[in-house]
């Protein structure tokens, strides 16, 4: 029992004594340390002015959807007695189903390519992105690329398959580096956009021009079946209106040819009571579609989502801009770290091949 006492106190004192040499060595080292802590103070401090500050717009909105009500109080009403039922994947408009159509590359080619309005001049958000990185300073050199614009109200299907690279060069960039969608909270049903980028005009004009997008795209569908059942009930309408104008104007032509009949020809009183028979079909046809059309006016109103716009990016927007104090700490702590960590390897690595001769 003593004895192993002794071995764990030697080992101890053992433990202590590397230690020591350790910490005399680094100490004897102390020139190439200091002169690796300045260096990457500087690499860090030049860092700081190089590197371009970053915008952030944010933009928040809530969906509220009639149809959709009942099975969102439910799913809340569980959210708050802590229980998660999961959302339902059937719609494309729910949870992170929502998200992933922000980033789809069908939503942001349509922001890139909608128009807007600097200085007085229109222009394609994707031309202010390549304007922006200066992409066609790279590109004077070669012809290929040069003649290219993308020009707003331009048919996306008439694009070359350059343009279609560059816009998915432009994509990839966006969807990953720039563009964040969710719900802060899910209890909330309330969604925020944030556009991150070098360019305040830039996060703010595609901040705003997706969630238009998006809007537009998720009105559309969700009273599609409604809009599309409401103007087929129009067209009859439309129809059956000049059947029946059509048929009142026979009634009475008819009328006509036969004022003053010799009540003996009654046959020549047949197409009189045929039209007064169609204009009373007719009739009862019209004011059916009426109301049925009336009636699909109401569904599709009361279909039709509202999204309601919370927060709005404004002027100026949120700048992060990377500090010279940052900087400096952050590149003088990580060069020194990298200096220690190489001296205790290359010691290392000496101490074994010592051992070994």
């Amino acid at each position: 029992m003593n004895e192993e006492i002794q071995n764990d106190e030697i080992s101890l004192k053992e433990l202590i004594e590397k230690g020591k040499e350790w910490c005399s060595y680094l100490l004897s080292q102390w020139k190439i340390i200091v002169l690796a802590g300045i260096i990457g103070t500087a690499i860090g401090l030049t860092y700081s002015y190089i590197k371009k500050p970053v915008y952030t717009a944010s933009l928040s909105f809530a969906l509220e959807d009639e149809k959709s009500g009942g099975l969102g109080g439910a799913l809340g009403l569980a959210s708050s007695f802590g229980l998660d039922l999961g959302e339902s994947g059937g719609s494309v408009f729910t949870g992170s189903n929502l998200a992933e159509l922000f980033k789809s590359r069908l939503m942001v080619e349509k922001t890139l390519l909608s128009s807007v309005l600097i200085n007085g001049r229109s222009i394609s958000i994707a031309e202010m992105y390549i304007i922006n990185n200066r992409w066609r300073e790279q590109w004077a050199k070669n012809p290929r690329f040069d003649t290219i614009k993308f020009l707003s109200g331009k048919p996306r299907q008439e694009f070359s398959r350059d343009k279609d690279s560059i816009l998915g060069v432009i994509y990839d960039n966006l969807s990953v580096n720039s563009l964040s969608v969710g719900q802060r909270d899910k209890k909330i049903a309330i969604i925020s956009v944030d556009v991150v980028s070098a360019h305040e005009l830039f996060s703010k004009f595609f901040c705003e021009g997706l969630v238009k997008q998006v809007s537009d795209y998720y009105v559309s569908t969700k009273s599609q079946k409604s809009r599309e059942n409401m103007l087929i009930l129009e067209r009859q309408t439309d129809s059956i209106r000049k059947e029946l104008n059509s048929s009142i104007t026979g009634v009475a032509v008819a009328n006509d040819n036969t004022f003053n009949l010799n009540p003996a020809l009654n046959v020549r009183r047949a197409p009189s009571a045929r039209k007064q028979v169609d204009v009373q079909a007719n009739t009862a046809i019209l004011t059916e579609l009426v109301k049925q059309s009336e009636l699909a006016k109401v569904t599709l109103r009361k279909e039709t989502p509202l999204i309601q716009i919370i927060d709005k990016p404004i002027l100026p927007l949120k700048k992060e801009k990377f500090g010279k104090i940052k900087g400096m700490v952050i590149g003088g702590g990580v060069t020194v770290l990298l200096i220690i960590l190489g001296l205790v390897i290359i010691r290392a690595f000496k101490n074994i091949l010592n051992k070994k001769s």
